[in-house]
């Protein structure tokens, strides 16, 4: 049986997501101002989003191919749109800081991993495919 690239794709979504989430808990994670990697402040918003999306994408790859490919589109597509509102503004609508704390002075680094993640997502989402697995079903 051949490998289901956009399932083996969610599976690792869900895994770098649920990541995410994990590392505001874990104190090695973390430096004495209580930043992830001495770069990200995550709160419980954050969090919330983190293992939403990751589970999200564990479901779509237990489901099926075109519900992977489904995900990965939808969900390029909303984190790649939420990195460049925070790149604009400071601010993420997908945690709601845009909402609760307006424009903010963030650095560019921190709108990273959504630009990253959804341009990956968007990638392996639209990736051209052979045979009847073009337009999922």
């Amino acid at each position: 049986m051949r490998a289901d690239v956009d399932r083996l794709a969610a599976f690792a979504f869900a895994a770098v997501l649920l990541f995410a989430a994990a590392t505001n808990y874990v104190p090695a994670f973390k430096d004495a101002d209580g930043r992830v990697f001495g770069l990200f402040y995550l709160d419980i918003y954050k969090d919330a989003l983190h293992v939403a999306s990751g589970l999200w994408a564990l479901a779509a790859g237990l489901w099926s191919r075109s519900a992977a490919v489904t995900f990965l589109r939808a969900f390029g597509a909303i984190y790649l749109l939420d990195g460049i509102v925070g790149v604009l503004t400071g601010s993420s609508f997908l945690d709601l800081s845009l909402f609760l704390k307006g424009f903010q002075d963030s650095p560019l680094l921190s709108n990273g991993p959504h630009l990253g993640l959804g341009l990956a997502g968007v990638a392996l989402g639209w990736r051209p495919r052979r045979g009847p697995a073009n337009v999922p079903a």
